[in-house]
């Protein structure tokens, strides 16, 4: 399974791409469908019209774009369940290595776990 910092945030496109397109026609549309600067960190992933073919656009170590991309022999992989019209959905990590791994995102299912509260910003003044 794949572990990526709890910073990092998995955006998926939901729309076919060209895979032809290569770093600045990926990030172009990480701009335009995604809201987001190409240079956060964060991972982009596109897939082809037979979702057989995956791009994963990202900022590597601070220094570069870089590009991972897999192709299937056999099958497809699952896009995440979208809203109908949807640009683009964030998912998680965990959702990102299941799809990696060619497991059916709708048959597979999390148990309970426990989830650490969002702290809520306190009333308080700054500091001086």
């Amino acid at each position: 399974m794949i572990h990526l910092p709890d910073p990092v945030r998995v955006f998926c496109h939901i729309p076919p791409t060209d895979l032809r397109k290569g770093f600045d026609a990926l990030s172009g549309l990480v701009t335009t469908a995604f809201g987001q600067d190409p240079t956060s960190g964060h991972l982009y992933l596109f897939f082809n019209r037979r979702r057989d073919r995956l791009k994963i656009l990202y900022w590597d170590r601070g220094d570069g774009l870089a590009i991972w991309y897999k192709r299937l022999e056999m099958g497809s992989f699952q896009i995440p369940a979208a809203p109908a019209q949807a640009m683009a959905i964030e998912m998680t990590a965990t959702q990102l290595a299941l799809i990696l791994s060619g497991i059916d995102l709708g048959s597979a299912r999390q148990r309970k776990r426990y989830r650490r509260p969002v702290p809520q910003a306190e009333n308080r003044p700054p500091a001086p």
